[in-house]
C-alpha cells in the first residue's frame, strides 16, 4: 500500500519501526495507548534497540520538550504545540498519534473556512430526509471518531479556525463528551481520547484563542532549531527522505550546498551575519526550516531532470529567490543587500552569487 500513495501516514511508513518497539516494550502504557511514554520518546527521537533495530529520529530538538508532550498526552490534558512556522508541529503531532494510537489521519485542518461540524458532527442528509434525525444519520468529524475508540485527534492550525469554531472544543475537552441535542443524547469519549492541536501566531489570519479554550490546553513550544548544524542535520535528512520517496534520479543533497541554504536563512532571519559583523534587513518571510526543505528539493529536482543530477549553485538560485522574496519592494532590497555585502565577499560563495545575480528578480514577487 505504501508503495502506491505518495505520501504515506507515519504509521504506514514506520511500520516495522513501531512494531520492533512494541515488541521489546515491557514499560506501563495508558489505556489504549500501542506503546508506553519511554517507547513514543524513543520512537520520536530515535536510537537502537537491543536487537539491534535502528529507529531513526523523527525529530531533532530537546528531549525534555519531546518528554513533556508525551506526559501531558498520558493525563486528561490536550496538548497544544506553539512555534513560529516551520518548527516541526505538524510533523511531532502526526508521529505522537501514529505511536500512541496507530492512527495519525484523525485530523481537522483549521482554516478560515472550517466550520463547527469539522470538529463535532455533520449529517447525511439524504437519510436525515428520509429517515429523520438518527445516529445512522449522523457524519461523525475526526474528534468524534476519536472519541469513541479512544484515539488521538489533530487540529492543525488550531488559531486559523474561526473562534466561534475553535471555543466548540471546549466542552469536549473540559467535560470528555459531545452533546447531540438533536438526538437528546452525548457522546463518552472512552479512554485514550486526546487532542494535540498546533498553532503559530506569526502568520497572517490568525484568530486568538479564548482564555477558556486555552486553559484546557497544556503549551508547549517548539523552538526553531538552536545550531546550524542542528537545523542542516534536520534539512539534510527531509530533502534526503523526500527525495527518494518522490523517486527523484539525482544525487543525496551535498551538505555544503545544505549548509549554504541554512546559513542564509538563519543569517536573514537574525538579521546578522553569523560573525555578527554585518546588519542586515530582515525580509517579511518566515524562512523557515520547512522552506529550506523545500529549496533543497526544487533544487535536487532541477538537478535531476534539467542538469547533471549533482545540486549546485544554479539550482539552488531560483529557490533561495522564491523562498525570499515574497513583497516585491521590501525583500528585493533586502535580498540585493544581503547579495553584495555577504554572498559576494565569502570567496567560496562566489558561484552563488552568480547564480542569484543572472536570474531575473522581477519573476519573484
Amino acid at each position: 500500500m505504501t508503495e502506491t500513495v505518495l505520501r504515506p501516514s507515519a504509521e504506514q511508513q514506520y511500520a516495522n519501526e513501531l512494531t520492533a518497539l512494541a515488541a521489546v516494550d515491557d514499560r506501563p502504557k495508558p489505556p489504549m495507548w500501542r506503546l508506553s511514554p519511554q517507547a513514543v520518546v524513543r520512537y520520536v527521537l530515535g536510537g537502537e534497540l537491543p536487537d539491534g533495530t535502528a529507529i531513526t529520529p523523527k525529530y531533532v530538538g530537546d528531549r525534555r520538550i519531546v518528554e513533556v508532550a508525551v506526559a501531558t498526552l498520558a493525563t486528561d490534558r490536550a496538548l497544544l504545540l506553539v512555534g513560529v512556522p516551520g518548527t516541526a508541529k505538524s510533523w511531532l503531532s502526526e508521529h505522537l498519534a501514529a505511536a500512541i494510537s496507530g492512527d495519525s489521519t484523525l485530523v481537522v485542518q483549521g482554516t478560515a473556512g472550517t466550520s463547527e461540524e469539522s470538529v463535532r458532527y455533520g449529517w447525511n442528509y439524504a437519510r436525515l430526509i428520509a429517515e429523520g434525525p438518527s445516529e445512522a444519520a449522523l457524519v461523525p468529524s475526526p474528534v468524534l471518531r476519536a472519541m469513541r475508540t479512544g484515539a488521538i485527534a489533530r487540529v492543525e492550525e488550531l488559531t486559523r479556525m474561526p473562534s466561534e469554531v475553535q471555543d466548540s472544543l471546549i466542552t469536549v475537552l473540559s467535560e470528555k463528551a459531545l452533546p447531540v441535542p438533536e438526538l437528546n443524547f452525548q457522546v463518552q469519549a472512552v479512554p485514550g481520547f486526546s487532542v494535540i492541536a498546533t498553532a503559530n501566531d506569526r502568520d497572517r489570519g490568525v484568530n486568538q484563542m479564548s482564555s477558556a479554550l486555552a486553559r484546557r490546553f497544556n503549551t508547549v513550544v517548539l523552538p526553531p532549531p538552536a545550531t546550524e548544524d542542528a537545523e542542516v542535520e534536520i534539512v539534510s535528512s527531509r530533502a534526503a527522505q523526500l527525495g527518494r520517496a518522490l523517486q527523484l534520479p539525482a544525487e543525496p543533497p551535498a551538505l555544503e550546498e545544505v549548509r549554504r541554504v541554512v546559513r542564509v536563512f538563519r543569517e536573514l532571519r537574525s538579521g546578522s551575519t553569523v560573525d555578527g559583523r554585518t546588519q542586515l534587513k530582515k525580509p517579511s518571510g518566515s524562512l523557515s526550516t520547512a522552506e529550506a526543505i523545500s529549496v533543497i528539493t526544487s533544487g535536487m529536482a532541477l538537478a535531476a531532470h534539467f542538469g547533471d543530477g549533482r545540486l549546485g549553485a544554479d539550482e539552488l538560485a531560483s529557490g533561495l529567490l522564491g523562498a525570499v522574496v515574497k513583497d516585491r519592494v521590501s525583500d528585493t532590497a533586502a535580498w540585493q543587500e544581503y547579495l553584495e555585502a555577504v554572498v559576494k565577499e565569502r570567496p567560496d560563495w562566489r558561484d552563488l552569487y552568480r547564480a542569484c545575480q543572472d536570474h531575473d528578480l522581477a519573476g519573484y514577487a
